[in-house]
């Protein structure tokens, strides 16, 4: 794509995945024909939708913090964050299989295309283990070349080894939220400390906080600043997983990709769920539902209405206006170069109203 990268940084980000995708594949394709076919799949799943959310932060990240918006290191820089991309792909892959989520984007997920395949082709084993080698497989080969294509994205080797500490953060606390998210429902863990310590790491540090943190890494940002981005980004991230939370209960599947109640059926002891649980009035109505495979749409309508009678509804939504409001205070503290500024403080206010 033509233009000026700072008009248009999701389908510039979309270019650059496309390109090293097409790369990536013609090779395996080449070494390996059999694994062509599950390559091509992956690359069907990271081009297939999104947001970009976590280019488009890291990106002006680096703006915000004195970065160019054009030439051949604006350039570096943008094929490197559109890494962030293939991170995120390994999250929602390896993520859909743990939940056991037949849908994503409006379409089967990667387990349960594989699966499909095993059955349509005859082959010999349980199709359901067969496709789940393969999620966890191509879930791992998105997380290397999230590493390869960042790599060898043209940055100087300065700016990769300023890079390392948020890079190598956001892998691990992304791996260490998506874990304490399985350990709670296997604790059966209610509080709200866990359910925001889960939100905390599986979603905001590695949507918003450390990739703002890679693009003030990337421009060289003095430490201050690179705080105060952290702290808009933290809280954010927050208020982007609660507002996901809200859709995941009461989003329309249409627009969201995955069926309403999804979450309740996985077990998810979500924020919404752990304020809503604190009603002794609604508690066991609420427990009930939680990991129920067998969910009707006349309980999740009572559940819906439980947790608006709770009171978790309004609160929730209280919570992401609040983290809103303290985000764009830090933000303005950081003090950014223009654009940035506005647009970060766009996107702040539209991660807590979105309707997918």
């Amino acid at each position: 794509m033509e233009g000026p990268i700072d008009e248009a940084v999701p389908a510039h980000v979309e270019r650059a995945l496309t390109e090293y995708l097409a790369t990536r594949h013609s090779d395996m394709a080449e070494a390996a024909p059999s694994f062509g076919s599950a390559v091509a799949s992956l690359a069907g799943f990271v081009l297939g939708g999104g947001k970009r959310l976590r280019p488009t932060f890291a990106w002006w990240g680096w703006r915000g913090c004195g970065g160019a918006g054009d030439g051949a290191d604006a350039r570096s820089v943008l094929r490197g964050v559109s890494a962030l991309e293939l991170i995120q792909a390994c999250a929602l892959v390896h993520d859909d299989l743990m939940d056991a989520s037949a849908m994503r984007r409006g379409k089967p997920t990667v387990h349960v295309e594989f699966a499909e395949r095993h059955r349509e082709q005859g082959w010999l084993g349980e199709a359901e283990r067969f496709g789940a080698a393969a999620a966890i497989l191509l879930g791992d080969l998105a997380l290397a070349w999230a590493d390869d294509m960042f790599a060898t994205s043209g940055l100087d080797a300065g700016r990769l080894a300023a890079s390392l500490p948020p890079w190598q953060a956001m892998r691990s606390e992304m791996l260490a939220g998506q874990y304490l998210d399985v350990l709670t429902q296997a604790r059966g863990d209610e509080t709200e400390a866990t359910a925001l310590a889960v939100a905390r790491l599986k979603t905001a540090a590695y949507t918003v906080e450390r990739p703002l943190h890679l693009g003030a890494a990337l421009a060289g940002a003095p430490a201050p600043v690179v705080a105060q981005l952290r702290a808009f980004g933290a809280d954010i991230g927050l208020a982007f997983q609660l507002r996901d939370d809200l859709l995941g209960m009461y989003g329309d599947t249409e627009v969201t990709g995955k069926p309403a109640g999804d979450d309740l059926r996985e077990g998810k002891r979500t924020l919404l769920m752990s304020l809503g649980m604190a009603d002794p009035a609604r508690a066991e109505l609420l427990r009930a539902a939680l990991g129920d495979d067998d969910l009707t749409p006349e309980t999740l309508a009572d559940v819906r209405q439980a947790l608006v009678d709770s009171g978790a509804v309004a609160e929730v939504e209280r919570r992401i206006d609040a983290l809103t409001e303290t985000a764009l205070a830090a933000l303005d503290r950081a003090d950014l170069a223009a654009p940035a500024d506005r647009v970060l403080a766009d996107l702040a206010v539209a991660a807590g109203r979105r309707s997918s």
